[in-house]
């Protein structure tokens, strides 16, 4: 859930060090999103790296993919939980990189406004399709998310033309539950 207790002086002071316009939260529709204190593990991603969900989310998480398997269908965790702190360096390398931050912003939700922050968002994948990019859309596994995820209070949050000026991501889901 969001917290309207998140340090916004800390907030700001990310997002004058990395040029992120000071309206950014109210321009795009995006509240702070508080940090996960208690997160589980739900598995490794395909480099190794073990993903982290809040307790909740983590059982829906595996009720649905025990579904889908049922159903032939393998999804993959990418990516869970991430720390404002990480998000700023993702930031901080892209601009290190030459990216003009608007760019960015497009792709990355500033610090702070992150779903992952909650640890109750996650980016799915499946087997031989390669993480993070819009071809997940013409997948078996993204059908059968779009028809069952929402079964297991998860929504896609980032569709086409969404409203917070961030590009399309099939790969990226959100529990929050009815």
């Amino acid at each position: 859930m969001a917290d309207h207790c998140v340090d916004r002086a800390w907030l700001a002071a990310i997002g004058a060090e990395l040029c992120i316009p000071t309206d950014y939260g109210s321009i795009r529709g995006l509240i702070p999103q508080s940090e996960a204190t208690n997160l589980v593990p739900i598995g490794a991603n395909p480099d190794g790296r073990m993903v982290t969900l809040e307790p909740q989310a983590a059982l829906a998480w595996t009720a649905m993919t025990s579904q889908a398997a049922a159903h032939g269908i393998t999804l993959l965790p990418i990516s869970g939980f991430r720390s404002i702190d990480r998000q700023t360096e993702i930031i901080r390398e892209k601009r290190a990189a030459g990216a003009p931050i608007d760019e960015i912003l497009r792709l990355v939700a500033a610090p702070g406004y992150s779903e992952h922050h909650t640890g109750r968002a996650i980016d799915i994948s499946s087997p031989d399709d390669p993480p993070l990019e819009e071809a997940f859309e013409h997948t078996p596994a993204f059908r059968w998310l779009t028809e069952h995820a929402g079964s297991y209070g998860f929504r896609l949050s980032y569709p086409r033309g969404n409203p917070h000026g961030i590009g399309y991501e099939p790969w990226h889901w959100f529990w929050r539950p009815e």
